[in-house]
């Protein structure tokens, strides 16, 4: 991982520094923020390669970058940069369009498109997630990429809430990941946002089917785990809520190896290890741990449990406070 920051930048040199890196890192883009933040400029990158994408969380201040038709002509190679706000909002203006930005909207701007995205004010210090690749890798026509309203992807339902959560999330965890989980994560970040900005296009069907597959199910698996605690978290009722039928929603788990029901039972299990395992929750019925996850008879959880982990719940617990004890 990469890092530049201006905390070890003299004061009243720290925006120059600035500028100066952010048309290193990215493309010669106007930098500008009020004179009266000027001096206090505060800014921190962190930069991971991606592949395809390169993939960037930044803590600034307020600013705006403006890229004219002048600097687009310097430019290499068309690159779409989607900027996720994790805390902090702003404005994107692009095609004579403006639009406001809250955390967990997507803006989408095209290197060969001019545009001025703004860190609003209204926050000291923003962060956001950066992820920039060619256009070539997604599998949409470049004239649909072009049109006006792709500048901003609001995160409402469906698979624009999931687009937005997941990378919400991936910002949060990024500096964990380890290459393995990155490989995998970066082919599904892409999938899941062409088949969210397709959606929003109203494309769908230029979505290569395997794409949209895999989108699918990592709308399906968010929307278990968001669901974990409904003891009417059925097969019928997420095939259901995903408009398709039972049979495909049990082909598609069948394909990675598990069974709806299985999965559901994993990720309850997860959970409950996770609360017993927790000296804060020590005081909580083993039984009240189980209902909070979905688990309506102590029996069957104690049984799964001790099947999963070798130990009953009560075993688990016992354990796990002693060698943290020690």
């Amino acid at each position: 991982m990469h890092v530049v920051s201006t905390a070890e930048v003299a004061v009243g040199e720290a925006f120059a520094f600035w500028r100066e890196a952010n048309s290193k890192l990215w493309a010669p883009y106007h930098l500008r923020c009020e004179p009266r933040l000027d001096s206090g400029c505060r800014t921190q990158v962190c930069i991971s390669e991606f592949e395809p994408a390169q993939a960037t969380r930044m803590i600034t201040m307020p600013h705006s970058i403006h890229l004219t038709p002048k600097l687009i002509r310097q430019a290499d190679l068309e690159v779409l940069t989607v900027c996720c706000f994790v805390h902090g909002n702003g404005m994107i203006t692009q095609d004579g369009r403006s639009a406001e930005v809250d955390i967990g909207d997507l803006v989408l701007y095209l290197t060969s498109r001019p545009h001025l995205p703004e860190v609003a004010p209204d926050f000291s210090d923003s962060r956001l997630l950066l992820l920039r690749f060619p256009c070539s890798f997604l599998p949409l026509p470049a004239r649909d990429l072009r049109r006006p309203d792709t500048g901003r992807l609001p995160s409402a339902q469906g698979i624009s809430a999931l687009s937005s959560q997941f990378l919400l999330n991936l910002a949060r965890h990024l500096h964990e990941l380890s290459p393995s989980d990155t490989a995998r994560l970066a082919i599904l970040t892409l999938d899941i946002l062409t088949t969210a900005l397709a959606n929003a296009l109203d494309t769908p069907s230029t979505v290569p089917r395997h794409t949209r597959q895999r989108a699918l199910m990592a709308q399906i698996h968010a929307f278990i785990r968001d669901n974990l605690s409904d003891t009417r978290l059925t097969p019928d009722a997420i095939a259901t809520a995903h408009h398709i039928s039972l049979r495909y929603l049990h082909k598609l788990f069948h394909q990675e190896g598990h069974t709806v029901a299985g999965w559901i039972r994993e990720r309850r299990l997860e959970q409950c290890r996770r609360d017993l395992a927790n000296t804060g929750l020590a005081s909580r019925p083993i039984h009240a741990i189980a209902a909070r996850w979905g688990f309506t008879s102590p029996a069957h959880f104690s049984q799964a449990f001790r099947s999963a982990y070798g130990l009953s719940p009560r075993q688990f617990r016992q354990h796990h406070a002693t060698v943290h004890a020690d």
